[in-house]
């Protein structure tokens, strides 16, 4: 078994908050995409933004495919970019983001890098953009465009980090870290150790329910979050 340890971190409301930017940004992508104004828009909570694109689409008539989508992609991440000061005006690093990245870097053997339905650029553009950037090893994340399916995004970065380091990442070397039941579900449905964190809309007892194998209610206690990491995430006893 490797003596690594691969943390996987979502990004949105788990890392970062972008107070409504990322809709707006989205809205702009999609109608530039489309040639259609976005009136409303499909549920995003834990959900990879090859989905979010495709159903949002679906609310507006309109049948989309790959190409579709990978031309929204670079719109949005165009958008990302031309709009980069008033995304970090207007987001910030959530509570303990950046200490929580620093804390779980000092940790021997520790792997860090991001598990989103963000798009690998967008991903990157807000990554930097706060600040989160240093630790995350890019090459082995996984990201939106990758798999409509959140638990197979677990998968190409176990397959990633495989690839990447030269020896097997299991699911008994991962912990994934994210805010919403669908973060639970994916790492559950992977065979990874899921941390929740109840810094998004998702509350304490909902992540609960969800069946993750913990809860902290923000990254804020670091202690608790290295305590977990170094404990290899694993599952409470009863």
């Amino acid at each position: 078994m490797s003596a690594r340890r691969i943390v996987l971190w979502d990004i949105d409301h788990t890392l970062v908050d972008t107070r409504g930017v990322g809709r707006e940004f989205s809205a702009e992508a999609f109608k530039k995409t489309t040639g259609v104004p976005m009136r409303q828009q499909a549920k995003v909570d834990g959900i990879t933004e090859s989905v979010i694109f495709r159903e949002t689409a679906k609310l507006h008539g309109l049948t989309t495919d790959r190409s579709d989508f990978e031309r929204f992609a670079e719109a949005l991440a165009e958008t990302h970019r031309a709009r980069s000061a008033e995304l970090r005006e207007r987001g910030y690093a959530l509570p303990g983001a950046a200490v929580a990245l620093d804390a779980l870097a000092e940790l021997p053997g520790v792997v860090q890098t991001v598990l989103t339905g963000n798009v690998r650029q967008v991903a990157r553009i807000k990554m930097e953009l706060f600040g989160l950037d240093r630790h995350v090893t890019w090459p082995i994340g996984a990201f939106g465009e990758d798999d409509d399916v959140r638990a197979e995004l677990v998968r190409i970065a176990l397959g990633r980090a495989s690839f990447e380091f030269g020896e097997p990442a299991t699911p008994a070397n991962a912990i994934l870290i994210g805010d919403t039941p669908a973060d639970v579900e994916a790492g559950q449905e992977a065979g990874v150790t899921v941390i929740a964190v109840a810094s998004g809309r998702s509350s304490v007892d909902d992540l609960r329910r969800a069946g993750a194998d913990h809860v902290l209610p923000s990254l804020v206690d670091t202690a608790s979050l290295i305590a977990l990491v170094n404990n290899d995430g694993k599952r409470p006893s009863g």
